[in-house]
């Protein structure tokens, strides 16, 4: 008779606990005596945990063929163990990805900025065609980024995903800066005035002049699309788990890696923006590409000293194989005499490549039934038929992770609404800063710069007030950071409900119902400063919180999908907002009577106010949401900790 062991205390442990099956509790999970046709485990074992009870067999078939090494240990560029950790990785190691992120935060922003402008004046295309196609790049390149956690993952690893799809993003934005340099690429701007482009009399750019210009914009927004999920995770990985500062490493590691997202941001719309108007844009698109080109070189420098984890195989086989294996044993019993045990496989290591060993959960239940061994598997079972407890358990975990992220989708919407509402609350407003008059496209920066302050001063103001209350020795968990954001969203939104209401009072008392482009000299637009401010220490607290949570949370081989999970949500929220805005324009808006909708062009006469309540009632619903997820949901690291104290008790009561 075989029994099924946990293998956590090594080889040793393991024979000595074979020895003593006999003395072995008989709630314990097994398979009956050879020759008995009598089921064995009876209603205790039933309830009984199956936390440490795996099967082990030296016969069990790799799925993947590739071996496997020590859990998640690091090893260099060519897949070798590193001999001297202390020569690679660590915070210089992390600055070289830093680069590579701000870069491409910058081009992302700086498009996401300039390319309606430069569809509608130079290539003459209809405003609200522009603003789609753009909204359409943004949601591609954050949605799709499942797509570049999944081949970092499965097949490349983290750094030749970056490398490769860096690239990609160099050449569209080179192919970007030529459409926007050589004539042939354009339309001919002669005879075309600002009255010519309102009435729609400029020539139109030609079919196979759009046609280049969104291959090389969603060219862009593939390569964004593989580089997102992958710079932060693989940034993270150049620090060492093992050592005793790791989490807080990891906690400053995920701040500064934010706080270059922002600087990027900040140069695209403050310097990009500024190049556009003084040298045309073909500067300002080309800027971008110098950008990325020199981050690039930095990045490749770097190669040497960084820290790789490799791939484990293709996660969407792991996962189909545990769907597959459910339900092909979905009404086999646990209590039953084919039944051997939940499989594992033997020793330290995992079968799947670059991951440790995951303990066992009670969560999702039907799943285990894929690492439910029976006789009738034999001794060399398809992996389609039995799968390991650890690949049950990355689905688990994946499942258990989409509540969260998926709570910050509403975030996303909020920010994606403010990024083109504020905008046209600002055309109304006067922004005058003393002398200086800064252009309405600046003031998106805002946000940015209180993100920036925010972080500058996060450990040394906000972690020692946070710490006091929750006494959290970071200042807050990483759910706590996703809730607080969530909140201040709330009191963002909220307050831009309150101001546009005061806004449109005063436009339409002072006699500028009509004139919604005409800037009322005595309303500073720097009123708006509130809500973007508040946007900001929303994005801080709920992003960066976020994008460590899915780091540690996530599979050892399955951290770029986790990472994945934060973009996919971002994507999501600009498909969401487009939904809402469709709806709610076609619910409150009747053309036939003159009734104009809430998100109406002309901003004085529509209620953009409305709008703002509407969305502070979905974020509170959605916080309600938030809470209840994040109060359900177990830490990994506390798991473990209750399955080694639970495994502790047992051999205690064995010996």
């Amino acid at each position: 008779m075989q029994s099924p062991i946990s293998d956590s205390n090594g080889a040793s442990l393991h024979c000595r606990l074979r020895s003593r099956k006999s003395r072995m509790d008989t709630s314990e999970i097994k398979s009956p005596p050879e020759g008995s046709h009598q089921g064995t485990p009876g209603t205790s074992m039933n309830r009984k945990k199956l936390a440490i009870y795996f099967i082990e067999s030296e016969d069990r078939r790799m799925a993947f063929g590739r071996g496997y090494t020590a859990g998640s240990t690091p090893v260099d560029i060519h897949g070798k163990s590193i001999a001297d950790l202390s020569k690679t990785g660590g915070w210089v190691a992390a600055f070289f990805i830093f680069g590579n992120e701000m870069a491409e935060r910058m081009a992302y922003f700086g498009l996401s900025v300039n390319m309606v402008a430069f569809m509608f004046y130079v290539m003459h295309r209809p405003f609200t065609s522009s603003s789609n196609a753009v909204n359409n790049f943004l949601g591609i390149s954050q949605a799709s980024s499942v797509l570049g956690g999944f081949l970092a993952d499965a097949y490349l690893g983290r750094y030749w995903t970056i490398a490769i799809f860096t690239t990609i993003y160099l050449a569209g934005l080179t192919g970007i800066t030529l459409c926007a340099t050589i004539s042939k690429f354009f339309p001919n701007q002669e005879e075309c005035d600002q009255f010519a482009l309102l009435l729609g009399n400029c020539e139109a750019a030609k079919p196979w002049q759009m046609t280049y210009l969104y291959i090389v914009l969603y060219m862009t927004a593939f390569g964004a699309a593989g580089i997102r999920p992958c710079v932060s995770s693989f940034g993270a990985d150049q620090f060492d788990e093992r050592s005793k500062n790791y989490k807080a490493h990891l906690d400053r590691f995920f701040n500064l890696f934010y706080l270059s997202v922002t600087i990027g941001a900040i140069v695209a719309f403050t310097a990009v923006v500024y190049v556009q108007m003084k040298y045309g844009w073909g500067s300002a698109f080309g800027s971008l590409a110098i950008a990325m080109g020199i981050s690039n070189m930095v990045f490749f420098i770097g190669t040497p000293l960084y820290r790789h984890r490799l791939p484990g195989g293709s996660p969407l086989t792991r996962v189909a194989q545990v769907l597959v294996a459910a339900f092909s044993k979905r009404n086999a019993p646990f209590a039953t005499s084919e039944f051997i045990g939940l499989y594992e496989v033997p020793g330290r290591h995992s079968a799947v490549k670059g991951s440790r060993k995951i303990a066992h959960t009670n969560d999702f239940r039907l799943l285990d039934k894929a690492a439910l061994q029976l006789k009738e598997d034999g001794a060399n079972p398809s992996p389609w038929r039995l799968c390991t407890v650890t690949q049950v358990e990355e689905v688990k975990i994946l499942l258990k992770l989409i509540p969260i992220p998926a709570c910050t989708i509403m975030l996303n919407v909020i920010l994606t609404e403010f990024l083109t509402l504020s905008v046209q609350q600002a055309y109304t407003l006067n922004t005058h800063l003393g002398r200086l008059k800064l252009p309405v496209t600046c003031m998106p920066v805002f946000p940015g710069l209180s993100v920036f302050l925010i972080l500058s001063l996060y450990y040394s103001i906000f972690v020692p007030i946070f710490r006091r209350i929750t006494g959290h020795p970071h200042g807050a968990s990483q759910l706590q950071r996703v809730g607080i954001g969530l909140a201040v969203c709330i009191l963002s939104v909220a307050w831009a409900a309150i101001f546009e209401r005061y806004r449109r009072n005063y436009a339409i008392k002072h006699g500028y119902e009509a004139n919604f482009l005409t800037a009322m000299p005595n309303l500073s637009a720097y009123w708006l400063l509130i809500q973007y401010c508040l946007i900001g220490v929303a994005e801080v607290f709920c992003i960066v919180g976020l994008l460590e949570f899915l780091y540690e949370e996530a599979p050892d081989a399955m951290k770029s999908i986790g990472s994945a999970y934060a973009a996919l949500a971002g994507g999501l929220g600009c498909f969401v907002a487009t939904i809402i805005n469709n709806i709610i324009k076609s619910a409150t808006g009747n053309l036939d009577k003159g009734k104009p909708s809430w998100l109406s062009q002309n901003i004085n006469t529509g209620r953009f106010d409305y709008f703002y309540w509407l969305l502070t009632a979905l974020s509170i619903v959605n916080f309600g949401i938030f809470v209840f997820s994040a109060h359900r949901y177990k830490y990994r690291a506390h798991q473990l900790d209750d399955a080694d104290k639970h495994e502790m008790t047992y051999i205690g009561n064995t010996y």
